[in-house]
């Protein structure tokens, strides 16, 4: 990778300035272009499905009724034209559940404080949560904790959907313990009711810091009155038995009583804006000028082939600030690529992948996890690998235990961490490299992104391998026509369930994005976990000399 002198601003002339070697009149650039874009119309075919919730006829619905859609509610929270990062949005495809989960959720600026917000969408079977909702609620709830950010649940839900109640009841109860658990935490939860809250959904209100309800509108009961007439024989009227008005004025439940929904909205921004809520981070404190490369280029540069290497400079290049990388021992284990650099003005420490790990680069990257840490500087993972290296002689050379170093370094870690997920990512790769598994505190693909044990060829492979040994142990014939054909089969199986929609859908990371906007997701991203503190670790596990 050819670099430029030191030519940024004042105080990081210490800094490389990345050059370029991409030639967009490469067949293979073109190539990839045209697949990435194919990739990228799938996704914004999929989130219109999700945006348009329940269909036509559901949304005429709500309207007669004088109701917001839930984005539009999210719109009007949000200070005026501040971007809302939107998390997990098609987690659930693929499934016989809507795609999204029937929820929406993200971070946003409210009255100038970061929050996450997140809601039902209830033209989708009145918002009922399924056990995708469930998931997508979880993962919101750990990263509003992990990084600080106050909750603002916009409610309206019929509460579970009770056809699949064995995969909600459970894991559903830990929503609850999440919320009081961020109050403990001294992190705030506001929840403005819209419509009906139901049942386990109850709660939500209940245990929030703050509770907003909307005269006439909202509806708060753990049993509604069909369940209060088979419990207790009670004819019970809805106002009485869960209204607005009388849980402002008798139960308690309500702190406010908004007029109605543009009254509630308003309340909550006055809400968070007397919060008093100060960031713990250092903030930005480095340049924010933009790459010297086109963004668009990104499209070309991501592998549509996963077998394709790209060179993860290239992608740097267009991603930090004025293109500025300080790399840290490039001669050394060069299939990892590490450095300093800043987004949006953040400091950031690199792991970059450029090829297999060997052994030299996961020493490498141990110790440069170390010194982060001792900078207190968080660090941003791009995944591209297809895992460690095998055979003899790197068993032998110590690749376990060098590679436990890695992993060891990445678990003990408490800098933030966020994960970019740009091509490949198999095997203990995966590990290494920060998965999900790791708890980064941001997850992103791109849409050419493969996760899987292994490549579909290899892992066909291997089963065929051990077929045939295993065949040849019990002295029988192999059948080389039968074998092809699961072989093929087992490709793909492998090539369905590790792309980057299946990965979404299954909600292995916080979403799928346009490589285009990769600087500003991490500089959003980044910008939300310097709400919480950053800071270093100081101890790690044994390390296995």
């Amino acid at each position: 990778m050819e670099r430029e002198g030191p030519h940024g601003p004042a105080g990081l002339a210490d800094h490389d300035v990345l050059g370029t070697r991409i030639d967009p009149a490469d067949a293979l650039f073109v190539r990839n272009r045209e697949r990435n874009l194919e990739l990228l119309a799938q996704v914004d075919e999929q989130l219109a499905t999700a945006r348009a919730g329940g269909g036509p006829a559901k949304l005429a619905r709500h309207r007669s009724r004088d109701k917001l859609t839930i984005r539009e509610r999210i719109a009007l929270l949000l200070d005026p034209g501040s971007p809302f990062l939107e998390l997990q949005p098609l987690i659930g495809w693929g499934s016989d559940f809507h795609v999204g989960g029937s929820t929406v959720q993200g971070i946003g600026v409210v009255s100038g404080v970061e929050c996450f917000i997140g809601g039902a969408d209830p033209t989708i079977k009145g918002g009922a949560s399924n056990p995708f909702s469930v998931t997508k609620a979880l993962r919101g709830l750990q990263i509003a904790r992990e990084n600080r950010l106050p909750v603002i649940n916009l409610t309206e839900s019929a509460g579970a959907d009770l056809t699949t109640q064995k995969d909600i009841f459970v894991r559903g109860g830990r929503t609850f313990h999440e919320l009081t658990a961020l109050s403990k935490a001294g992190i705030p939860t506001i929840s403005l009711v819209f419509g009906s809250s139901t049942a386990g959904g109850a709660y939500v209100p209940g245990m929030s810091d703050h509770t907003v309800l909307i005269r006439d509108r909202s509806k708060v009961f753990l049993g509604g009155p069909p369940l209060v007439k088979m419990a207790t024989g009670e004819d019970a009227d809805e106002e009485e038995l869960g209204g607005a008005q009388m849980h402002a004025t008798v139960s308690g439940l309500g702190d406010h009583l908004a007029e109605d929904e543009l009254d509630g909205i308003r309340i909550v921004r006055q809400l968070v804006a007397n919060l008093g809520w100060r960031k713990l981070g250092p903030g930005p404190t480095r340049p924010a000028d933009p790459p010297r490369y086109d963004a668009e280029d990104l499209l070309g540069i991501a592998s549509a082939d996963p077998r394709d290497p790209f060179d993860s400079h290239e992608v740097l290049a267009r991603v930090l600030d004025g293109s500025r990388f300080e790399e840290f021992k490039a001669g050394y284990g060069p299939n990892l690529v590490t450095g300093w650099g800043s987004i949006h003005g953040f400091p950031v420490g690199i792991l970059a992948n450029n090829g297999v790990l060997f052994s030299p680069e996961a020493e490498k990257g141990a110790q440069f996890i170390q010194l982060a840490n001792r900078r207190e500087v968080p660090l941003v993972f791009c995944q591209n690998i297809t895992g460690f290296m095998v055979g003899t002689a790197y068993e032998q050379g110590g690749i376990i235990k060098d590679g436990a170093k890695l992993i060891n370094a990445v678990t003990n870690s408490e800098v933030p961490h966020l994960t970019l997920m740009m091509g490949a990512s198999y095997g203990a790769g995966n590990y290494g490299m920060c998965g999900r598994a790791y708890d980064p505190r941001l997850l992103f693909t791109w849409p050419n992104h493969h996760i899987a044990v292994m490549g579909p060829q290899q892992l066909a492979g291997v089963l065929s391998i051990v077929a045939r040994s295993a065949a040849e142990n019990r002295g029988e014939d192999y059948d080389d026509e039968q074998d092809a054909a699961i072989r093929a089969m087992v490709e793909t199986q492998i090539e369905t369930e590790s792309n980057a929609f299946y990965a979404t859908g299954q909600g292995w990371d916080d979403g799928i994005i346009d490589p285009r906007d990769t600087r500003h997701v991490l500089g959003m991203a980044l910008s939300a976990t310097h709400t919480a503190e950053v800071r270093g670790a100081t101890g790690y596990g044994v390390f296995r000399m």
